[in-house]
C-alpha cells in the first residue's frame, strides 16, 4: 500500500479517535479466527498445463458496530494471508473491508464522516483471476457534513469530502478528489420526502493516464417513500463532465436511479435496482464494496470483477433479487444486466448478463449446508470476445461448541471463451478450523 493512502487513512482515523469522548471500542466487536488448507487442481486458471497447488490460509473475519450518541460506526471485513506451499507464487496478504464512521461534533448541526472500502480486484480484467493477476485496492473518503433547518418540514445538508483511490498495481487508478455537495430535503408526510441535490467533484489523477483530469457536476431530484412493506427511492437528474484536455470534449447526459424493495410477507423480499449514469471504477468500488462482505463465517476474501483504471464510462445497470428466509432455509436469486460504454477508449465496451443463486439450509442447530451457483456472460463489443463463467460451490459448517467449529467446501469454476487460451476449469477443496468470539 502506498504511503499516500496509508497516510490519508491514518490521519482520518487518528482525528476521529483522538477527539472521541468515549472509548473507540465501546461498541460490539465480533470476529472469527480461522486457519485451513486449500487445494486446487488448476491454481493459475490456465487453459493448458494445469498446475496443482496447496495453500495454507490463516485469516480473520470481523465486524464492529457502535450506535452511540457521539459515534456511529459500522465496519465489516476479512483479513487473510495466503501461503503457497510449493513456492510457485509469492505469498499474499488480502484485505476486504467496508467501513463507515460518523462522529457528531455538534448535535444536529455538524458531523465528521469517514468511509473506507478495500478489496481485491484483477490487474487485467481479460485474464483469469490467478494469483499473479490479483491486486489490493482501496477507496477512502473523509470530511465534514453540516446540517441546517429551512423550516418545519425542510432541512438542508452541505458536505465537503476528500476522496483517495489506490490500486496496488494499476497505478492509473490512483487519484485524489475533492467533492462538495448541497442537498435540500422536504418531508411531505411521515413516510414520503423529496430532495434536490447538487454535487461537484474535482478528479486529479496521480499517474499518467489515457484519461485526463476532469470536473464532474451533477444535479439530481429525488423522491423517497418508506412504507411498512414497500420502499422506493427514485432519482432523476443530469451529469456534466469537463475534461482538462482540449482533445476531450465535454460529456453530459441524463442521470437516472431507482431502487424498489417490496416485502409481501415476513419471509419474502423482492428488490429491484436500476441506473443510467456516468461512473468510473473508484465510484463503482465505493458503491459495490458492502456487497459480499461475509461476517463471522471464515469464508475468506472475495475477488471482484472491476476493471481497475481511471476511465469514465456510461453505465446502464439492472438487478432484480428475491430472498426467502425462515428459521432453517435462506434462498436468494439475483439476475443482473450491466452495460458499460467507455468515453476515452472504447476497447473494453462490454455487456454483462448473469445470475446468482445462494441456498443455505440449517440441517441441524449446529450444522449448516450452503450451495451457490453463479453464471456470468461478458460480451466485449469492439474486440469480438465472449466469455462465459460458471461457478458451483458447496459449503458445510459445523459448530462444535460456542467457540469452535470446522468448515469444508468444494468449488468448481470454469470459463469458456471464443478467444484462444482463455478457457479454464478448476476444482478446489478447502478444510479449515474456526474459532468464534
Amino acid at each position: 500500500m502506498s504511503d499516500s493512502i496509508k497516510h490519508a487513512r491514518s490521519v482520518g482515523l487518528a482525528l476521529v479517535a483522538a477527539a472521541l469522548p468515549v472509548p473507540l471500542w465501546a461498541g460490539q466487536l465480533n470476529y472469527t479466527l480461522y486457519g485451513g488448507i486449500e487445494h486446487s487442481d488448476n491454481i493459475a486458471l490456465t487453459a493448458q498445463d494445469a498446475m496443482s497447488e496447496s495453500v495454507l490460509v490463516p485469516g480473520m473475519s470481523f465486524s464492529y458496530l457502535q450506535q452511540g450518541t457521539d459515534l456511529q460506526a459500522n465496519f465489516a471485513g476479512n483479513l487473510e494471508y495466503r501461503d503457497y506451499l510449493s513456492q510457485r507464487f509469492s505469498d499474499q496478504t488480502q484485505l476486504q473491508l467496508a467501513g463507515q464512521a460518523n462522529w457528531t461534533l455538534l448535535p444536529s448541526r455538524l458531523d465528521l464522516e469517514l468511509k473506507d472500502y478495500a478489496g481485491v480486484q484483477p490487474i487485467d480484467r481479460l485474464a483469469s483471476n490467478g494469483p499473479d493477476n490479483l491486486q489490493q485496492t482501496n477507496v477512502f473518503t473523509f470530511g465534514p457534513v453540516l446540517h441546517f433547518l429551512l423550516g418545519s418540514a425542510t432541512r438542508g445538508q452541505a458536505a465537503v469530502h476528500y476522496i483517495n483511490s489506490y490500486a496496488e498495481k494499476s497505478k492509473d487508478f490512483n487519484s485524489y478528489r475533492t467533492q462538495g455537495s448541497l442537498a435540500i430535503i422536504r418531508e411531505i408526510n411521515p413516510t414520503d420526502r423529496v430532495s434536490l441535490n447538487l454535487e461537484a467533484q474535482q478528479v486529479s489523477l496521480t499517474e499518467q493516464s489515457a484519461t485526463p483530469d476532469y470536473d464532474r457536476r451533477e444535479l439530481l431530484a429525488g423522491y423517497v417513500s418508506e412504507l411498512a412493506h414497500f420502499q422506493v427511492d427514485l432519482g432523476l437528474g443530469w451529469t456534466q463532465l469537463d475534461f482538462k484536455e482540449s482533445s476531450m470534449p465535454t460529456a453530459s447526459g441524463p442521470l437516472q436511479r431507482m431502487t424498489v424493495n417490496y416485502r409481501p410477507s415476513e419471509r419474502s423480499t423482492f428488490s429491484l435496482s436500476a441506473a443510467r449514469e456516468y461512473s468510473d471504477a473508484a465510484q463503482d468500488l465505493l458503491l459495490q464494496a458492502p456487497i459480499g462482505i461475509l461476517e463471522g463465517t471464515g469464508r475468506g476474501v472475495d475477488v471482484g470483477g472491476t476493471t481497475v483504471d481511471a476511465q469514465v464510462y456510461r453505465e446502464r445497470r439492472f438487478r432484480l433479487a428475491y430472498t426467502y428466509e425462515d428459521d432453517r432455509l435462506t434462498v436468494t436469486a439475483a439476475p443482473l444486466y450491466r452495460r458499460l460504454g467507455y468515453l476515452n477508449d472504447a476497447t473494453l465496451d462490454q455487456t454483462t448478463r448473469g445470475a446468482g443463486i445462494n441456498i443455505s439450509y440449517r440441517v441441524r442447530p449446529t450444522l449448516t449446508l450452503a450451495m451457490v451457483s453463479v453464471y456470468e456472460r461478458v460480451a466485449y463489443d469492439n474486440i469480438d470476445r465472449r466469455d462465459t463463467t460458471t461457478n458451483y460451490g458447496l459449503d458445510l459448517v459445523k459448530q462444535l461448541n460456542s467457540h469452535w467449529g470446522w468448515r469444508i467446501s468444494l468449488l468448481h469454476q470454469q470459463r469458456s471463451s471464443n478467444q484462444a487460451e482463455q478457457d479454464y476449469r478448476e476444482n478446489q477443496v478447502y478444510f479449515g478450523i474456526l474459532y468464534n468470539r
